[in-house]
């Protein structure tokens, strides 16, 4: 065999061994470009799922408190029945004392407290101010009256109080 004939088979040989090399890195390829398009789904798959998830917690966010509420409900539709058939407005009005402290009582696990903003100066983060009362014995800007109490949600300010303000007299002429 002569070096022309052993190049050629080298040759030969070399240029099979390419092409199965280039084969198998095309299955490789292929193989990696398969398992990225499955993760690529997958993480599609679990971003929807985690956003349906989300979207039902926010929809059924306040289940437990409105579970709660239901029962006062129907302790105001037992009061109003009580009132219509014995007339007698002692039995009203204890049946809605009632049902307010069950209310209060619901608001509290819930996180709401109520507060009285009466002697307080006035804060305008706590207290939207409704009238103002000329008084010479009130120091100005206290709250001297309370039209509706605050309310506060785990300590920030739910609703504020609804107030009457202190005026001296002379800044009613101004």
């Amino acid at each position: 065999m002569d070096d022309f004939e052993t190049r050629a088979a080298a040759e030969a040989h070399a240029a099979d061994t390419t092409a199965d090399d280039v084969a198998e890195l095309r299955r490789q390829l292929d193989e990696k470009q398969d398992t990225m398009l499955r993760a690529l789904a997958e993480a599609d798959n679990i971003r929807r799922r985690v956003e349906r998830s989300a979207e039902e917690r926010v929809r059924y966010a306040n289940e437990s408190l409105l579970r709660d509420l239901i029962p006062i409900l129907d302790n105001f539709d037992r009061a109003l029945d009580a009132a219509r058939t014995a007339g007698e407005a002692r039995s009203v009005v204890d049946g809605v004392e009632l049902i307010r402290r069950e209310l209060l009582r619901v608001l509290e696990r819930a996180g709401v407290t109520r507060y009285s903003a009466v002697g307080e100066p006035f804060d305008p983060t706590r207290h939207e101010a409704v009238s103002r009362i000329v008084s010479d014995t009130a120091t100005p800007n206290t709250v001297v009256a309370e039209t509706a109490p605050g309310y506060l949600l785990n300590g920030r300010v739910l609703r504020a109080a609804l107030v009457a303000v202190a005026a001296a007299p002379d800044e009613d002429a101004a």
